[in-house]
This record gives structure tokens, C-alpha cells and sequence, in this order.
């Protein structure tokens, strides 16, 4: 690749355009699809969603952001929970909230700028928060991992996983240039091959049935899910939102970075966060998970040096052709379940760890009193599964549980607790 920087709106010949757009889908692919996987939402339209809301935040913006926008594994703990406790509909309603959520963040920060943001969600509390969001997931990895279609403990589906993961960590530490970017699909294919390949060696173990994909026609329409909204669903999406929005000005900022620019100034942080909280909404709308700016990309971007708005639209372009042939959504949907759960064991770390990195790199100073009472309380209260629940008359309960209620509970406690008194701990 040439070390000439292709820039933000810059169009490339057709014969670059597409093998660059699609150098951006295989970035984006395998964690898009997983979030659908993992919760039960339909692989196809989380691609439909995440190419559509790609070109509305393309459009938002001004076409002068470069970013694709693919499914959230921040909502995950959320989506799970609302879906398992009153139905899938009513988890998307919580997205579309949230994102609506978003779009009212952007105004008053249009209106007040960041230092107020900066104030509710310090690093301190988003850090401990994002802890909690990769560590609640840590059963659902290794229940992935470890357990057959029965629910019992299953050494061959712990034999995938495990040489799932193997391929995975030696993707994303070993492997060069654009290869170091797509850890995921590689782990995935990888790991897919291995079951496939096991299958006909000893078919008692056949874990891959190609059936529905033969049946299946070539085209059609993703099956969209229709959202419906609660007030607890809605509460739960807006808090945890708190975090990804958080993210977002963390991706933004890193996104600047790459292109040599600055976004926070134009097209500004409220053109960027309603992009993204319009992207969320319409999401859901169509039945897919909440969408975020991803880091994948942001890393092809960096390797390729090719910045260009128009390869990031071409590659959403693809997504949305690739969520109509209904053959890809049926292959998608035969990926076995200890595939999925090798490559949570390190995605789900992943996030966990981002969190640390976060506490880390903003100097979060834990010889602090303070400090070290507010983290830690939200990481029991979140990974302890916390639970805050009351009637509310006709019979309506209100519930903040989980990631949900550490967030609120590390707000409060971040604005109450003083900073003026001496809070160092004794060594």
C-alpha cells in the first residue's frame, strides 16, 4: 500500500473504491454479526442496520467524519437482560430511547459545551463502569464455551472454543498490518473450518447443519423486529448509555488523531454524538442492536492511510447488499455456539480491560480514598448483579439491576463525595 494519505473527501477510481470499502466490511464483520448472535437478534439486519446507519451518520455529519458505525457490545448485558425479562421488542424500544438519548446529550452539548459531561462521568466512574460491562458477560463466554446444545458440560465444544481462542490470541499478537486488524473474522473462519472439519471426521460430533442455508432463497428482506417500549427498558438503555457516550467522545478523539483533524470542532462533538444516537435509534427500529463508531476501522483506517468518506459510505453500501442475500444471513446463523464463546473468552476480556486502560492512561490516582470508594463500589454492585426493585401500583415494578444501577450509584457517589478533604490512603 502506497504511503500517499488518501484524504477525508477524496474518491478513489472504482477499481480502489471497492476493494478499500471492502478491506472496511471483513474490519467490521465479525463483531457486527457476533452482538446479534450473542443476544438473539437476527445477524442480517444488525448488517442492514449497521450499513444504513453508517450512511445517516455519513449524511449528519456532513460526509466529513470517517467512521463506521457497527452493533455495541455495550448494550449486550442490557439487550440480554430486557429481552430475557420482557421480550426482545421491548429491549430495541430501550435502544430506540436510547438513542433519542443521545440526540438530547448533542443539544445541550451544542448549547453548554463538554465541561458538564466531563463533571457526571469522570474517567474514574466511566473506567470502573466499563469493567463491569466486560465482566458481566464472563458467564455467558464460558457457558458459550463449555456447554453443549443440552446445557451440560460438553469437552468437545470446550475443545472448539479453546482452539478458537488459540487462533484468536495469535491473530491479535502475531499477525501484521491488515491481518493484526481482523482478529475476530480470522478466529471465526478459523474456528468454523475446525467444527466443520470435525464433523466429518467423527460425525457423532456434527455441530454444522447446512440445511437452512440450502433452503433458504437467494434474496430477501432482513427479518425486521418492531420495537416496544417500557419505562423500565427505557431507563436501563439510558443509563448505560452514559458509558457509550463516554466512548464516543473517546472515538471521536481517536479518529481526530488518525486523520490529522479535529471533529470535536468540525463538524463538532453534537453533529458526531447525534450521528451516532440517530444511528442507534433507526437501528432498533429495524430490529438490529445499538450502533457505535468502530475501532476496527479506525485501525484499517490507520494501517491503510486512506481516509476517504467515500470508501467508509462504500463500504456501508456493502453491508446493506450483503444483509439482502439471504443465504449469507443463513450461513451467518449456522456458526456454532462454541465458536462464539472462544472468541467472547478474549472480546469480553477485551472490554474488561479497556476499562483498566481507561483508569490507567487518565491517571486515576487510587491512593485516593475517593477514588478507590467509587470504583469499587460500582464493580460489586455491577458484577455482584445489584438489584434495585419496587411496586409502582397497577402492577408495574420499577427495577435498576446490574451495569444499570452501578452506573447511577458511581454518578451519585462522584458528586457527592468532597474533593477538598484529605482522602489519601495510609500506606
Amino acid at each position: 500500500m502506497s504511503h500517499k494519505i488518501v484524504g477525508v473527501h477524496e474518491r478513489l477510481p472504482l477499481a480502489k473504491w471497492i476493494p478499500l470499502s471492502f478491506q472496511h466490511v471483513f474490519a467490521m464483520f465479525g463483531a457486527t454479526v457476533l452482538v446479534p448472535l450473542l443476544t438473539g437478534l437476527n445477524p442480517s439486519a444488525a448488517l442492514f442496520t449497521a450499513g444504513s446507519g453508517t450512511l445517516l451518520y455519513i449524511l449528519i455529519t456532513g460526509a466529513q467524519v470517517p467512521a463506521f458505525l457497527g452493533s455495541s457490545f455495550a448494550f449486550i448485558p442490557a439487550i440480554i437482560g430486557i429481552g430475557s425479562a420482557y421480550g426482545m421488542p421491548y429491549a430495541l424500544g430501550g435502544a430506540v430511547v436510547a438513542g433519542v438519548f443521545y440526540s438530547i446529550v448533542a443539544g445541550i452539548i451544542k448549547l453548554s459545551g463538554t465541561a458538564w459531561l466531563d463533571r457526571v462521568l469522570p474517567p474514574v466512574v466511566i473506567g470502573a463502569v466499563i469493567v463491569v460491562i466486560g465482566l458481566n458477560l464472563a458467564p455467558t463466554a464460558m457457558g458459550m464455551a463449555m456447554n453443549g446444545a443440552d446445557g451440560a458440560y460438553s469437552l468437545v465444544s470446550l475443545s472448539i472454543a479453546a482452539f478458537t481462542l488459540l487462533v484468536a490470541i495469535v491473530a491479535t499478537i502475531f499477525f501484521k498490518g491488515f491481518f493484526n486488524v481482523i482478529p475476530i473474522l480470522i478466529a471465526l473462519v478459523s474456528g468454523y473450518l475446525f467444527t466443520f472439519f470435525m464433523g466429518l471426521a467423527f460425525p457423532a460430533y456434527r455441530l454444522i447443519d447446512f440445511a437452512k442455508v440450502a433452503d433458504a432463497p437467494w434474496f430477501s428482506l432482513p427479518a425486521f423486529a418492531l420495537p416496544k417500549f417500557s419505562l423500565m427498558a427505557s431507563l436501563t438503555f439510558v443509563v448505560v448509555s452514559l458509558a457509550t457516550i463516554a466512548e464516543h467522545l473517546g472515538d471521536v478523539m481517536v479518529t481526530s488523531r488518525v486523520v490529522g483533524a479535529d471533529f470535536y470542532k468540525k463538524p463538532g462533538l453534537h453533529r458526531t454524538l447525534l450521528g451516532d444516537g440517530l444511528a442507534t435509534a433507526w437501528a432498533a427500529f429495524w430490529g438490529g442492536p445499538p450502533n457505535t463508531t468502530y475501532g476496527e476501522n479506525i485501525g484499517v483506517m490507520a494501517i491503510t492511510r486512506v481516509y476517504s468518506v467515500w470508501v467508509i459510505g462504500g463500504a456501508a453500501v456493502i453491508a446493506v447488499i450483503l444483509s439482502l442475500i439471504t443465504k449469507i444471513g443463513a450461513l451467518i446463523q449456522t456458526i456454532p455456539t462454541p465458536v462464539m464463546g472462544g472468541i467472547s473468552m478474549l472480546l469480553f476480556g477485551i472490554i474488561a480491560s479497556s476499562g483498566l486502560r481507561t483508569l490507567v492512561e487518565t491517571g486515576v490516582d487510587f491512593k485516593c480514598k475517593r477514588n478507590l470508594t467509587v470504583s469499587s463500589v460500582i464493580m460489586v454492585i455491577g458484577i455482584g448483579g445489584g438489584k434495585l426493585a419496587f411496586a409502582l401500583g397497577d402492577g408495574l415494578q420499577f427495577q435498576l439491576a446490574g451495569v444499570a444501577l452501578a452506573t447511577v450509584v458511581g454518578i451519585i457517589l462522584n458528586l457527592v463525595l468532597p474533593k477538598t478533604v484529605d482522602t489519601a490512603v495510609a500506606d
